[in-house]
């Protein structure tokens, strides 16, 4: 008898359509996220009472859904706050219908999934010199050419020259043709990498500082347009926008198994970089940086921060890098600022 009951109970018109929509699709950690749920009756009959079930990353959010007339429709707003970084998976939304006793339940899929990232926190920064001497192309290489941007002197005309490098100053006090040469200058190539090896930091969110201070670097470069290679465990990038990039900070997940020797992987993909930026935790030991520093191209600059949270901020200087303690967030503007 309660089955025929159960029965009839989970009887009904369910033929409901319905979307699910996000005013935007890319938020901030502590952010406000609105989901949109609308619900139809296209049919010419009432609806029965149901239930929606719309999946937020692993949790669910139920809610009623009341008898519609024939072309009525209801709108639902699911209102949640971002705690962390993901790529939180919305949906798919499903209605049930069902019994009170929960032996009988029919379910149908109404919507599909859309996929929210959620960037790290992050804070602007001035213009990333952090110590470079540069030009308008890039770097001074060390290289003598006999054209670019950065003067160097003069040396005596040869044949082949070109005369639009004849310093004719130099050539009327010295009655020789003298040639201006330059030194060659290279683009800032940056390299990024962050650990992402949980043993290494202190707690979580150590951890998640220590992300925000690679996004936040990563940001600024692109904002700058240096070309940008970027290192996080297993996964190498080369980003071209800024949103792109923090797309995948989004993604950076904590790896117990991602190889300690950090500049190993950076190297692999990027062995010829001018300027690496290497984010660890507190737990790394300075020798242990300092090894890494060591294997890095002599001819490269190279900062280390290391995340330490609630830690002074401090920077340190040795023969082949720098080393910044970053103890929060807002720390980072302040350091690079003292690096410019």
């Amino acid at each position: 008898t309660m089955t025929l009951v159960a029965v009839l109970m989970s009887l009904g018109n369910t033929s409901f359509t319905a979307t699910i929509g996000l005013p935007r699709r890319r938020v901030t950690v502590g952010d406000t996220v609105a989901v949109r749920v609308d619900i139809a009756n296209p049919g010419r009959t009432p609806t029965a009472n149901a239930r929606g079930d719309l999946p937020i990353g692993e949790m669910h959010e139920r809610f009623s859904i009341p008898m519609l007339a024939p072309g009525q429709s209801k709108q639902t707003d699911v209102e949640f706050r971002t705690l962390s970084r993901a790529v939180l998976t919305i949906g798919p939304l499903r209605i049930r219908k069902g019994d009170p006793f929960g032996l009988v339940r029919h379910e149908k899929r109404l919507a599909d999934k859309l996929d929210l990232f959620i960037h790290p926190a992050t804070v602007p920064l001035k213009t990333l010199n952090a110590g470079l001497a540069r030009d308008l192309e890039g770097q001074p290489s060390g290289d003598i050419v006999d054209d670019d941007l950065d003067f160097y002197g003069l040396r005596e005309y040869e044949p082949g020259d070109d005369v639009r490098n004849v310093h004719w100053l130099s050539t009327a006090k010295t009655g020789t043709l003298m040639i201006r040469q330059y030194e060659a200058t290279r683009r800032t190539d940056t390299a990024l990498t962050v650990s992402v090896n949980p043993e290494e930091y202190a707690s979580a969110g150590e951890f998640e500082l220590a992300v925000s201070v690679h996004a936040s670097i990563g940001v600024r470069c692109l904002m700058q347009d240096r070309p940008l290679s970027t290192h996080a465990g297993t996964a190498h990038a080369t980003p071209r926008q800024a949103m792109d990039f923090l797309d995948a900070c989004s993604m950076i997940a904590p790896d117990h198994d991602d190889n300690p020797n950090l500049v190993e992987g950076t190297l692999t993909h990027d062995p010829d970089a001018s300027f690496y930026f290497l984010t660890v935790g507190s737990l790394r030991e300075l020798d242990s940086i300092k090894r890494m520093a060591l294997a890095l191209p002599k001819s490269a600059s190279t900062l280390v921060l290391q995340a330490s949270e609630g830690a002074p901020r401090a920077i340190r200087r040795f023969p082949d890098f720098t080393l910044a303690t970053v103890g929060e967030l807002d720390d980072l503007p302040l350091i690079m600022g003292v690096l410019a």
